[in-house]
């Protein structure tokens, strides 16, 4: 099962950080981003490269805090995808004011593929510290 997990994460989060990387040069600002916040291409580009290096913390090294992050990149870029596609907030803070109410193919690769990966990264952060705790015992002595 374990196995499993790291491969839904890694693949989850590989399918969030092509798609990202991919539309980071739509998303960049004409004239260049407005003072006081970051370019949406920025954005984009470094949810591409965090994505990308919390499939592979987790796939060569799952730990329990591995496992959280992915979680917290897969889950935060779910949020965040669903926020700009219903909602419009404007700016926040440094981030740029980035609604996209059209719905296309890219887009649900995205979301399926974060989703997957959130949903494996939490059951892989409750499943792993039994696996440690199991590990981390003692062997039993042997009869003499």
């Amino acid at each position: 099962m374990g196995i499993l997990l790291r491969v839904l994460v890694a693949a989850g989060l590989a399918a969030d950080a092509i798609v990202h990387w991919r539309f980071a040069p739509d998303m960049a600002p004409g004239g260049g981003a407005a003072p006081g916040t970051i370019a949406g291409d920025d954005l984009f580009r470094a949810q591409a490269i965090v994505a990308a290096a919390a499939g592979l913390l987790v796939l060569f090294w799952a730990r329990r805090w591995t496992y959280a992050v992915a979680f917290l990149v897969a889950a935060s870029a779910v949020g965040a995808l669903l926020l700009y596609y219903f909602v419009d907030p404007g700016q926040i803070g440094p981030i740029p004011a980035m609604h996209d109410p059209a719905w296309y193919g890219e887009k649900t690769i995205s979301l399926v593929g974060e989703g997957i990966a959130a949903l494996a990264a939490l059951a892989g952060f409750f499943t792993v510290r039994k696996s440690e705790r199991r590990s981390a015992r003692p062997p039993a002595a042997s009869p003499v």
